[in-house]
């Protein structure tokens, strides 16, 4: 599976290399660029079917992805599932529901994101399916970039581990290189 995986990532161009300012604020000279592969719905599919493949569909009520990221991975994932979908998106800063979406009390909820960085995004929706008074029966994504730990405590399953190096500004050998830095994401950087 992750020889797969790792070829369907190739083929669309998702690991970019340059200079990144990410949404930390920290910098990178590598950028996993997933929405690449999402403009391919034959990859999607299979990619959804693979993470679909490790729940069982009668224990999960939906699957709930935070926007933008999360958003069109979680809608496969559910349509493999034959579940719910939703997203979370920010308001105020504050990932929320809208748009009419709920979710009932009791209710079991995958979350589901394309990318695994600090998983801040992943524990605020994690977060927000809990105030609902629903559960979360585990966590899926497509690629797990993260370095720092686990940081929830309900299950990870990803199709793909990258560990990718990252700088504090001051301290990022690429700035003192003069390489311009771009802003590849989708969220406004941390100060």
């Amino acid at each position: 599976m992750k020889n797969r995986v790792e070829e369907i990532l190739e083929s669309c161009g998702v690991l970019l290399k340059g200079h990144f300012l990410l949404t930390s604020g920290k910098h990178s000279g590598e950028y996993l660029q997933c929405a690449k592969v999402f403009q391919y719905p034959n990859y999607t599919e299979e990619l959804a079917e693979m993470i679909a493949g490790n729940y069982n569909k009668d224990q999960i009520h939906g699957v709930i992805g935070p926007a933008i990221g999360g958003i069109i991975l979680a809608y496969a994932v559910a349509n493999k599932l034959g579940v719910q979908n939703l997203f979370a998106e920010r308001e105020n800063g504050v990932m929320t529901l809208r748009r009419g979406f709920t979710i009932e009390k009791g209710q079991r909820f995958l979350v589901v994101e394309d990318v695994i960085t600090t998983g801040g995004s992943v524990k605020e929706v994690i977060d927000l399916v809990k105030s609902y008074g629903g559960e979360v029966v585990g966590v899926a994504s497509l690629v797990d970039r993260s370095t720092e730990g686990k940081k929830f405590t309900e299950d990870l399953f990803s199709l793909y581990k990258k560990e990718i190096v990252t700088y504090n500004p001051e301290n990022c050998p690429l700035c003192q290189q003069g390489i311009p830095i771009t802003k590849p994401g989708s969220r406004n950087f941390k100060s």
